[in-house]
């Protein structure tokens, strides 16, 4: 893993080099020549293996195979690899001819110190740690890369701690060391050698300020024994040996891969010979390692979920209710945000969105609280983050914040396949405007931040004609048994019109929407004949389906999709400051628990005793064999859904995972 070495011999006195174990030295016998040599001979102790390269053109050849005329374009190459047992054990002896003297004209001796460094991780997701199965200063992307994996150490294991655990320079608990990756540094050779030489760990500043380092320096059961060696205002350490042949580091990640930051890390080992008082340390080898930082994840609603959030306000007690009904069906835990600490801010999916990270030796769920900061900014960093559970978030320095920030415009479609690309993660959905356009878009930090973490490409909707400008307002995804696995929901104006036509056909055109809606939601009733009559409305939604359209060609393209893969809903919108807002309470966006569905209730039209809309929805829902589908009545508040079971196989294959599911936003 180093650069080849140089060592000078010499005629007058026998020199001295240490040589690491599997790497080649080269052996410059230029420098000091006697006078007339014409041929050379080199031989070696046992375990000195010693090779002749004559040039570029030819292979090398062993040194031992005869005399070899006297070239200056010759390299000598030795080779140890097994560790020594004493200082000078091994040498290398070379004898300079002349064809006018029967003996040799001199002897040059180089006496050899072997020792075997190496620094040492997961290189390749299963958990072995072997040096030589890859090089391990690359990083390989791909089901069958590899490359070390490190956390973003950025839950609070500690709960008597207000920050999070790669906040400080301390490991205030053994549990936060599970949320770090092991280095191990392995030494083997005379323990003399150290006394005039010594190891140093080193990195750059740049990586120091993304990353530490702790050095078990004592009994591994004793929080104290770990001790802080590189970090921010730490780059290089030298080593103690607390442990004599094996020494163990932990690594914690302090950012997330970000604008600038490509998430990869590298750390160094350097042999260093202090043997000379008279001059500077001069290096001997280098061993390095690098670490990827892993992304934070999404997770799509199509996958099982483990625990639901919803927040209770003063109205909504009949939804909390059948949320909770819901969740027990889904063998789902519930927790409740009570109103004391939501302030009436019910919107808890706008606030968070729940995905996890990942690495050989560990998985946790990471809660990434959006910028939006309404009543609830409070609630996913005391609430949520703790052990095993971390935190990120990204604000802008400027006021860039708009509706769009919200998370309810932050989704992740299921794997997909596209253009003869694999996404095993599915690819993130975010809603922004027309390439081009000068309309809203999500602000950039969160958006570099989504695109650097690289395993879920994001892709940019039209969302910019809505009022609120969230994608989760005409799109959504639902489990299947067949197929793709998964069918993709868009709201559509044409569908939900050519519904009405048909119950107006049947009779049925004095039905009322909105008929029966009480308290703030309180809403001025219209039938079924007033809709369709209505040329502005009409006008609007075909605009609107526009969109849409526009959407659903992307989206096709992108995902990998075909017309057998999508249902539209019947929806329509009405204008509000030119902007789009949902004529019906957000049919598409459904409460989705595994194969367990919940509706918003839709007010109407009510048609002989039933719902035409929810009727329609379930006629196309049913037959993907959802176990539960049902109204809730608005107001929604739902939030993320969290521990799925895992996605396909890939780079980075979750043991569990955490998903986000649309809420009744």
């Amino acid at each position: 893993m180093s650069l080849q070495r140089i060592v000078r011999v010499s005629l007058e006195h026998p020199t001295s080099a240490v040589c690491v174990a599997g790497v080649e030295t080269l052996v410059d016998i230029y420098g000091s020549v006697p006078e007339g040599t014409e041929t050379f001979e080199v031989y070696g102790t046992p375990g000195v293996d010693i090779y002749i390269s004559p040039s570029v053109e030819r292979s090398r050849e062993r040194a031992d195979t005869g005399r070899w005329h006297f070239d200056e374009g010759l390299e000598i190459i030795v080779v140890m690899n097994s560790p020594s047992n004493d200082i000078n054990d091994s040498h290398v002896q070379i004898s300079y001819h002349s064809s006018h003297e029967p003996r040799p004209l001199a002897y040059a001796v180089l006496y050899l110190t072997c020792v075997d460094i190496s620094l040492d991780c997961d290189l390749n997701c299963e958990g072995r740690q072997d040096g030589n199965f890859v090089d391990k200063r690359q990083w390989v992307w791909g089901p069958s890369g590899h490359g070390a994996i490190l956390l973003v150490n950025c839950d609070r294991d500690d709960l008597s701690c207000d920050v999070r655990d790669n906040s400080d320079q301390h490991v205030r608990c053994l549990e936060d060391l599970e949320d770090m990756s092991v280095m191990v540094l392995r030494t083997q050779g005379p323990a003399a050698l150290f006394d005039d030489h010594k190891l140093v760990l080193h990195t750059s500043s740049s990586d120091a300020e993304r990353a530490r380092v702790f050095h078990l320096c004592g009994p591994e059961d004793s929080c104290k024994a770990y001790r802080c060696v590189l970090g921010q205002d730490k780059v290089s350490y030298e080593v103690r040996r607390f442990h004599g042949d094996e020494e163990r580091f932990f690594v914690e990640g302090l950012c997330f891969p970000d604008a600038g930051f490509p998430g990869l890390l590298s750390f160094h080992v350097t042999l260093l010979d202090d043997s000379n008082e008279d001059f500077s340390q001069s290096p001997i080898f280098t061993d390095t390692v690098v670490f990827r930082v892993a992304p934070w994840i999404m997770t799509p609603s199509t996958q099982p979920p483990l625990e639901v959030y919803v927040c209770r306000v003063g109205n909504n007690t009949c939804f909390v209710e059948a949320v909770a009904e819901l969740a027990q069906k889904a063998g789902c835990k519930l927790t409740i945000c009570p109103q004391a600490e939501n302030r009436n801010d019910r919107w808890i999916q706008d606030e968070m969105e729940l995905g996890y990270v990942e690495a050989p030796h560990k998985t946790f769920p990471v809660v990434f609280d959006s910028p939006r900061n309404g009543e609830l900014q409070d609630f996913p960093y005391k609430r949520i983050l703790g052990p095993d559970f971390g935190y990120v978030t990204r604000e802008p320095r400027d006021r860039s914040v708009s509706g769009l920030d919200s998370f309810g415009n932050l989704e992740v479609s299921p794997p997909v396949v596209a253009n003869g690309k694999e996404y095993p993660l599915g690819r993130i959905l975010i809603g922004g405007n027309l390439p081009g356009s000068s309309g809203r878009r999500v602000t950039q930090v969160v958006r570099n931040f989504l695109h650097a973490q690289k395993v879920q490409p994001p892709l940019e909707l039209f969302v910019d004609w809505l009022a609120v400008g969230h994608v989760d307002e005409f799109l959504s995804f639902v489990p299947a048994p067949d197929g793709k696995g998964f069918r993709m929901l868009l709201a559509s104006p044409s569908t939900c019109f050519k519904l009405f036509q048909e119950k107006r056909k049947w009779g049925h055109g004095r039905a009322l929407l909105f008929e029966g809606v009480i308290g703030d939601r309180r809403v001025k009733t219209i039938s079924i004949n007033q809709v369709l009559s209505n040329d502005n409305l009409i006008s609007f939604n075909k605009f609107v389906q526009s969109c849409i359209d526009w959407n659903r060609e992307v989206l096709k393209r992108e995902l990998g999709l075909a017309e057998r893969d999508i249902i539209d809903i019947p929806q329509l919108f009405k204008p509000e400051k030119k902007k789009a807002v949902a004529f019906f309470p957000d049919l598409v966006n459904l409460l989705v628990l595994g194969k367990h569905l919940g509706i918003p209730k839709p007010f109407g039209p009510i048609i002989n005793g039933r719902c035409c809309l929810e009727e329609k929805v379930r006629s196309l829902l049913e037959p993907l064999g959802p176990s539960s589908l049902g109204p809730h009545t608005r107001p929604g508040g739902t939030g993320p859904v969290s521990r799925p079971s895992p996605p396909p196989s890939g780079l980075l294959v979750p043991l569990v995972g955490w998903e986000g599911v649309a809420g009744l936003v």
